[in-house]
C-alpha cells in the first residue's frame, strides 16, 4: 500500500467565498487558484454555531460540535468557577477581565481544561498513528507531544514574569506565537500581532516544507479576520492576497505550485464568514433592570444574571439555577423587544428546545420523521417561519439558517452554554465587555447564512465532487484528514 501524500490544512479566518472568487478572478490569489483548479471547491461549507473562532476551531480540530467538544463561545460564564471566560474578543475586553487571566484561559485552559477529553483532536489521532504532525499558531493545538516555553527571547521572558511557565501538549512540531517553538527558526510573530501572523505562518511553513518535517500540517492564516473586522468583508481582496502569499511561500520552497501540489494534498477552508455591521446592541443596557455580573467581580454573589456577548451571538445565564424559572420569562420578554435580536433559543427540557423570532416560535427535538441534509432526524412543532424551515417531502432545511436545528441543538447542549442563546439580526452586533463593536466593518457569530457559509477546497484528497454530500460543514474536515491517512476515528 502506497504512503499517503503529505497533507496541509490551511485555515483562512473569515474567508468569504464571494471575495475569494473575486481575488482569484483578479489574479490576486494565484496559489489558491492553483489549488481550486486541482480539486473540489465548495462555496457554502457551514460553520458552527456560534460562528466564532474558538467554537469553529474546536469543531475543525475534533470533527464535532460544541455539544461534544465543550467550547461554547468566545466569552462564556463558567458556572463551576463562578466567573467569565474570555478568549480575546478584543484587546479592550481582554483588559476588562484582566490580561493575565484572559491569556491564561486562551493559551492553556482552552486546550487543557475546557476542550473535552472525550473527543480527540486531529493531532492526537495522527500522533497516535505514528505520523508527524505540525501546527502554526492556532487556538486548538492539543496533541501528544510536550513542549516547554521557549528558553530565550523577549516575549517568553515577559510571559514568565506573568506566571506563564507551564509546558503544553501539542503536535510533533508546534509554533505558537513566540511562546512555544519546537525548533529554532528565523521566524518571529511579535507575539501574534495582527498583520504579522500570516507572515509568521508562511515563514514556519516554508521551514517545515523545506526540511521535510511533517506528514500533516495545520497552516493557520488569521489576519484576514482582523482586516475584515476593521474594513468590512468587501475589503477582503487585500487580506486574501496576503494569505495567498503565505501559501505561495511554502509552494516556492517545494519548487513551485505544480511540484508542490504533485507532492502534497491540500485542504483550504474558512472557519466562518463575515457580514457588514451597521448597528450595535449593548446587552448590559438592554438588561439593566437585573443585577448583571461584571467582568472584574470576584464572585457571583449578588448577581442575578451573567451576559456573554460574542460578536453577532450572545448568551444569557441565570446565576442561581433555582431562580431560572422565575427570571427567564421576563428576561426573554425584554430581549424580544430589542430590534437587533433575530433569534432566541433555549432548552425547554433535556429532550426539547424552542426558538423565537418575530416571525413566530417553534419547538424541536432530535428524533422524528423529518430528515435534515446531514441525515439527522427531527420532530418540529409550531411556526416553521421562525427559522424559515422547509419541510416538504419529509426533509427539513433552511436557506437563511443552514443546518439550523443541528447547530442550535449542539450549542444548547454544550455544558458551558447559557440559558438563552441569542443570534443577532443582520447588520447588528453585540458590544463586547470592552465596549468594542465593529460598526462600519465586518463581524460574525450568528446562525444566519451570511456569517455561516464559508470556503472548503480539496486538492489531492477528499471527495470526487462537491455533490458527494448534500451539505458540507466544518465537521467534515477532520474526517477527511483521517481518511486521507487511513486512520480510524
Amino acid at each position: 500500500m502506497s504512503r499517503p501524500a503529505k497533507l496541509v490544512l490551511a485555515v483562512i479566518d473569515s474567508l468569504k467565498p464571494a471575495m475569494l472568487d473575486g481575488a482569484m478572478a483578479e489574479g490576486r490569489a494565484p496559489a489558491l487558484k492553483a489549488i481550486a483548479e486541482r480539486g473540489v471547491y465548495v462555496r457554502n461549507c457551514v460553520s458552527s454555531y456560534p460562528s466564532v473562532t474558538p467554537v469553529a476551531s474546536a469543531t475543525i480540530a475534533t470533527g464535532v460540535g460544541p455539544g461534544e467538544h465543550h467550547i461554547p463561545s468566545m466569552n462564556w460564564y463558567h458556572r463551576g468557577e463562578e466567573r467569565y471566560v474570555e478568549y480575546g474578543s478584543s484587546f479592550e475586553a481582554t483588559r476588562a477581565f484582566g490580561i493575565r487571566r484572559s491569556l491564561y484561559d486562551t493559551v492553556y485552559n482552552m486546550n487543557m481544561a475546557h476542550l473535552s477529553r472525550e473527543h480527540l483532536t486531529v493531532f492526537e489521532h495522527l500522533d497516535d498513528a505514528g505520523l508527524r504532525t505540525a501546527g502554526t499558531t492556532y487556538l486548538i493545538y492539543r496533541g501528544r507531544h510536550r513542549h516547554e516555553m521557549q528558553a530565550g527571547g523577549v516575549y517568553p521572558a515577559i510571559a514568565r514574569l506573568a506566571q506563564f511557565r507551564h509546558a503544553v501538549w501539542g503536535p510533533t512540531e508546534l509554533f505558537y506565537a513566540d511562546l512555544f517553538a519546537s525548533r529554532k527558526t528565523p521566524c518571529r510573530s511579535m507575539l501574534g500581532r495582527p498583520g504579522m501572523r500570516d507572515q509568521h505562518t508562511g515563514c514556519v511553513g516554508a521551514y517545515l516544507v523545506e526540511n521535510d518535517l511533517f506528514d500533516f500540517m495545520l497552516f493557520s492564516l488569521p489576519d484576514n479576520d482582523t482586516w475584515s473586522h476593521k474594513y468590512g468583508p468587501a475589503s477582503q481582496l487585500q487580506s486574501i492576497a496576503a494569505a495567498d502569499r503565505a501559501l505561495e511561500r511554502i509552494m516556492h520552497v517545494a519548487g513551485g505550485p505544480e511540484r508542490f501540489l504533485d507532492e502534497h494534498a491540500v485542504i483550504v477552508m474558512s472557519d466562518h464568514s463575515q457580514t457588514l455591521i451597521e448597528e450595535r446592541v449593548n446587552l448590559s443596557d438592554v438588561l439593566a433592570g437585573w443585577q448583571v455580573l461584571g467582568p472584574r467581580e470576584g464572585t457571583a454573589d449578588g448577581a442575578e444574571i451573567a451576559i456573554s456577548p460574542a460578536a453577532r451571538s450572545a448568551m444569557v445565564y441565570v446565576v442561581e439555577p433555582e431562580r431560572r424559572e422565575r427570571l427567564l420569562p421576563a428576561i426573554e420578554h425584554r430581549l424580544q423587544d430589542e430590534q437587533g435580536i433575530d433569534l432566541i433559543a433555549k432548552l425547554t427540557s433535556p429532550e426539547e428546545a424552542s426558538v423565537w423570532s418575530r416571525r413566530g416560535e417553534l419547538r424541536f427535538a432530535p428524533g422524528g420523521e423529518l430528515e435534515d441534509l446531514r441525515g439527522g432526524r427531527w420532530s418540529v412543532e409550531g411556526d416553521l417561519s421562525a427559522l424559515t424551515l422547509d419541510t416538504s417531502n419529509g426533509s427539513v432545511q433552511s436557506r437563511e439558517y443552514p443546518n439550523a436545528l443541528r447547530r442550535l441543538w449542539s450549542a444548547l447542549t454544550c455544558p458551558g452554554s447559557g440559558d438563552l442563546l441569542l443570534s443577532a439580526t443582520p447588520g447588528f452586533e453585540f458590544v463586547d465587555w470592552g465596549g468594542v463593536d465593529h460598526v462600519g466593518g465586518g463581524s460574525h457569530g450568528s446562525l444566519h447564512r451570511d456569517d455561516s457559509e464559508g470556503v472548503l477546497m480539496f486538492a489531492g484528497t477528499g471527495p470526487a465532487s462537491e455533490g458527494d454530500r448534500a451539505q458540507w460543514t466544518l465537521e467534515d474536515a477532520s474526517s477527511a484528514i483521517l481518511e486521507h491517512f487511513r486512520v480510524g476515528s
